[in-house]
């Protein structure tokens, strides 16, 4: 169940209180069309966000887990859309409270079914994002659908010792991704 009133999954709660908090400090990476503020969240639906529920920013681990998302996307469009520009960042970026599920056996036993992650069944990993949430924790570290890295999900209402700072932003070369 997701948030907006209802009531969470008392499974799903209590497992997340058993992994308990843990800090994050590292680099991310994080793709966004050319101008677009890079610390800018969404709140349409997505794999950790219930639509209009809350507010994240989607980032990776790895620069290539940040393009793979994005170039999925984009590959959907009946034809590759060739005018619009993005650029890729690197963010320093501290939290506090992350919830890390490291694999998807983790994800399994909490109720993902892990052989659909990749596709657009979002019920379970929304669910599990809105008791993350309620439960306080800032953000979630999960493994990546397009990408062999982990991905860290940032609940931008949440966020208590927060650092996010910039440190590079390029732009992205899709020509040359699309041909690796």
């Amino acid at each position: 169940m997701t948030g907006g009133g209802r009531v969470h999954d008392g499974a799903i709660l209590d497992a997340l209180e058993e992994i308990g908090p843990a800090p994050f400090a590292g680099d991310v990476w994080r793709v966004t069309r050319k101008g677009r503020d890079a610390a800018r969240g969404s709140s349409a639906a997505g794999r950790w966000s219930p639509a209009g529920a809350f507010e994240v920013l989607y980032t990776s681990l790895d620069p290539e887990g940040a393009l793979a998302e994005t170039g999925y996307r984009l590959s959907l469009e009946p034809v590759w859309p060739s005018r619009i520009e993005h650029e890729i960042h690197r963010i320093g970026l501290r939290l506090g409270r992350a919830l890390r599920l490291a694999d998807l056996a983790e994800l399994s036993r909490l109720g993902v079914d892990t052989a659909r992650y990749g596709s657009f069944d979002y019920a379970a990993t929304q669910a599990i994002a809105s008791a993350a949430r309620f439960l306080e924790f800032d953000g979630l570290m999960v493994p990546g659908a397009r990408y062999d890295c982990s991905n860290l999900v940032v609940f931008l209402d949440r966020i208590g010792d927060y650092v996010f700072e910039v440190r590079e932003s390029k732009p992205v070369d899709w020509p040359s991704w699309r041909k690796k």
